[in-house]
């Protein structure tokens, strides 16, 4: 039976709890990528360094080649377009959870105007060429672009989308869409150039789970790693309308438990509102996109003060830094150079660390060098260099 009064959570239990989940308070010992990937709902893989230190720096021990070997060699990882359609590394076992779910949401970006967009039908007939192209292959762009002219017909590829100071074919608005379905994701680069290929390749037999299923799973998930939650915090995460969240997590009542973090009503899981019996404290260095400072709400509370403007977008974007967490919230930005083996690594706090502090910063300076494969020197200085694009 659910308490008659909600269990009342404080801000620092929260961070604690997040910390623990997120293997940020202690590395794993017994989690390899796949499984910190999992953990964390998705790693966000835009810059393709910073995932596999996002991801390397929570197990103990491991290093980027770790996560390049799940990646490309064992394929417990998939690359692909994950929540808001932005690139993610997901665990190729949940693949039909992410399937399932990201396919069901309605969608988070503007339609395009006529004579661009797809109806329902021809965005079907792209996806089935697609999915059929990169059945067998990894192909770049325009190498995929020629196979979906020659099975769909030239209006497929179409440049009539515009794009960076040009214009892409049309089947590129749907790569996201094909992403979700289950029949597209990344293949290794080749030099400089992206490539696609199909999942089934390596997990033959993918289908998405079912929708309402999928979705019950994924509120789960997130609420576990970013809990307690609202609706619309959950709705900001994955970029869908907020009635949307609050009718999925309406749906979901009896699932679900409503708590108070310092007063204010959000959701947690039923049964898991326990937190660490002490605040966290510690110093922790993440870069860029790091899924703990990305998806953790609420945002005012984990950037405090100066932090919001030095570590935010000016739209309020997080992410678009690499972030020093003192205890858990963000105090400060970082910046890193690799010259061949050697990593230049400089911090910029927004206040003045404590003597512990700056020990334990420079044993994060050494695990991110580890990490990195590289050897790690630091200097605490301001960060020049802009916010990541």
């Amino acid at each position: 039976m659910k308490p008659a009064t909600p269990a009342a959570l404080s801000w620092s239990g929260v961070v604690a709890r997040r910390m623990a989940r997120h293997a940020l308070a202690e590395p794993a010992m017994d989690l390899d990528p796949a499984g910190v990937a999992g953990l964390l709902c998705g790693a966000h893989a835009q810059v393709p360094s910073a995932a596999e230190l996002s991801i390397g720096r929570r197990i103990a021990g491991a290093t980027r080649a770790s996560v390049r070997h799940a990646l490309w060699v064992e394929r417990t990882l998939v690359k692909t377009f994950g929540p808001r359609g932005t690139i993610h590394l997901l665990p190729a076992a949940d693949l039909p959870v992410w399937t399932g779910a990201l396919s069901a949401l309605p969608p988070s970006v503007p339609a395009h105007p006529e004579g661009v967009r797809f109806t329902p039908g021809q965005a079907d007939e792209v996806i089935a060429a697609i999915g059929d192209a990169l059945a067998d292959a990894e192909l770049t762009v325009d190498e995929l672009d020629g196979a979906i002219a020659d099975r769909a017909g030239p209006w497929a590829v179409e440049r009539t989308m515009e794009a960076f100071g040009g214009t892409w074919p049309r089947w590129r608005q749907l790569t996201s869409t094909a992403a979700h379905r289950g029949l597209l994701c990344f293949g290794p680069d080749r030099g400089r150039k992206v490539t696609y290929t199909n999942p089934h390749r390596w997990l033959p037999g993918l289908r998405p789970a079912d929708g309402d299923a999928a979705l019950r799973t994924l509120v789960a998930r997130y609420l576990h790693a970013y809990g307690p939650a609202t609706p619309q915090q959950f709705a900001k995460w994955l970029s869908i309308p907020p009635r949307y969240a609050a009718g999925l997590f309406g749906r979901l009542a009896g699932e679900l438990e409503c708590v108070e973090l310092d007063g204010e009503p959000a959701w947690a899981v039923a049964g898991d509102t326990g937190t660490p019996p002490r605040p966290h404290r510690g110093i922790r260095l993440l870069p860029y996109f790091d899924a703990y400072v990305v998806a953790s709400q609420p945002r005012e509370r984990l950037y405090p003060g100066a932090a919001a403007a030095r570590a935010l977008t000016p739209a309020g974007q997080a992410g678009n830094y690499p972030v020093l967490l003192i205890d858990g919230v963000v105090g400060g930005v970082w910046h890193q150079r690799r010259s061949g083996r050697k990593l230049a690594i400089t911090v910029e706090p927004l206040h003045e660390l404590t003597a512990p502090q700056r020990r334990q910063l420079d044993d994060e300076a050494g695990l991110i060098g580890a990490v990195m494969e590289a050897t790690a020197t630091l200097a605490i200085g301001t960060v020049t260099a802009g916010a990541h694009a």
